[in-house]
């Protein structure tokens, strides 16, 4: 199957012929249709985090089951899904207590190693050398996903652009639901509307957050944001984000600040920009060993929640993320704004690493 792979950091991806294993016991094998282009894969090429080369990148994937392994129930061949970036184990004690956004395999061996839960990748090249996976590896014609992170998906929606429930979708849900707890009548701030971003706003919105506020520093994103459930937009480049924040609420800031890019700079605004008692939730990765200065007495003083926030939880936030897709409540039709080929796998994440990507983008294999 042809595949594209990351063979150094810092070098443009390849189109190579790889080997797929068959599914073991708990996995399928899906065709995959769509793949999102998101930036956490980049931070990958670029070297700001680590994960082992060559490695297939790609973790926000919809497709076709293929093939079913041992003890797979609820799916069936020809199923259309969805597949969560987290690909829980379902057996470590986060996953048991229902933290599976925690699953402690996951990290340990494939977002360190790039293996499933057996230790090993099911990738590889002609020459039988090992190809790690990041994820389920979606940059690729097929993948080998554990059942735990693969849901059915019935919709009249293109199902290669259902690929972003995965991922931008999924992780704006679980930011505004989990950790943000957005009530009904909360004013919600939102920094970066990127892939995520921009689904935070939709998810604030279908939360009844009464005032949304994006900002960024690109006005045809802000544009997206508007057209997507902002009641206000921000250009940082030309105002001062946290004063005109307070502006907007009567000098009080908002409930919730989400940021969704990881710069120590936004993460200050978002700070910056929150009431008292209110939740700065982070999203946004950054290279490793990044810091932010924050001020100790005001979160104290003024009980300032500062959280971070990974995916969501997958056996039970996923199948509710599907719905608000599936009726309209998340519009990822108008959130996608490019769709490229897996020919064009480095021009897509070049274009997004110049900050030219608006909402998101995706590869297609239809």
């Amino acid at each position: 199957m042809k595949a594209a792979v990351l063979n150094k950091v810092g070098a443009p991806m390849t189109l190579e012929d790889l080997r797929l294993s068959e599914p073991r016991a708990g996995e399928v094998q899906i065709r995959v249709v769509g793949c999102g282009v998101c930036h956490t894969d980049l931070h990958v090429i670029k070297g700001e985090v680590g994960f082992p080369t060559p490695a297939v990148l790609g973790h926000e994937v919809s497709g076709i089951v293929e093939e079913i392994g041992p003890g797979v129930e609820g799916l069936a061949t020809g199923d259309p899904v969805v597949c969560s970036f987290i690909m829980p184990c379902g057996r470590c004690n986060y996953c048991f207590q229902g933290r599976d956004d925690l699953c402690v395999n996951f990290f340990d061996y494939n977002r360190l190693k790039g293996t499933l839960y057996d230790g090993t990748t099911r990738l590889a090249r002609a020459d039988g050398s090992d190809v790690w996976m990041y994820s389920m590896g979606g940059l690729a014609e097929r993948a080998v996903v554990p059942a735990g992170g693969v849901f059915k998906f019935q919709s009249d929606i293109p199902l290669d652009r259902a690929s972003i429930i995965g991922c931008s979708v999924f992780t704006a849900y679980g930011a505004i639901k989990n950790q943000a707890k957005v009530s009904a009548g909360e004013s919600v701030a939102v920094f970066a509307i990127g892939g995520v971003g921009i689904n935070v706003v939709q998810i604030a919105k279908a939360f009844g957050a009464t005032d949304v506020i994006a900002v960024d520093i690109r006005d045809d994103k802000l544009e997206m944001a508007k057209r997507l459930g902002a009641t206000e937009v921000i250009n940082a480049a030309t105002e001062d984000a946290p004063a005109r924040i307070r502006e907007i609420t009567n000098g009080r800031g908002v409930d919730v600040a989400v940021e969704a890019l990881g710069r120590p700079e936004t993460i200050l605004q978002a700070y910056q920009s929150v009431a008292d008692g209110g939740r700065v939730v982070i999203v946004g990765i950054s290279d490793a060993g990044t810091t932010v200065p924050i001020e100790i007495t005001r979160t104290v003083r003024r009980g300032i929640s500062i959280i971070g926030s990974y995916g969501a939880r997958v056996r039970t936030d996923m199948p509710t993320v599907i719905r608000l897709v599936e009726r309209g409540l998340v519009d990822i039709n108008a959130a996608i704004s490019k769709v490229y080929t897996l020919d064009d796998v480095n021009e897509a994440y070049d274009t997004l690493n110049k900050g030219q990507t608006v909402g998101r983008s995706i590869i297609s294999f239809t």
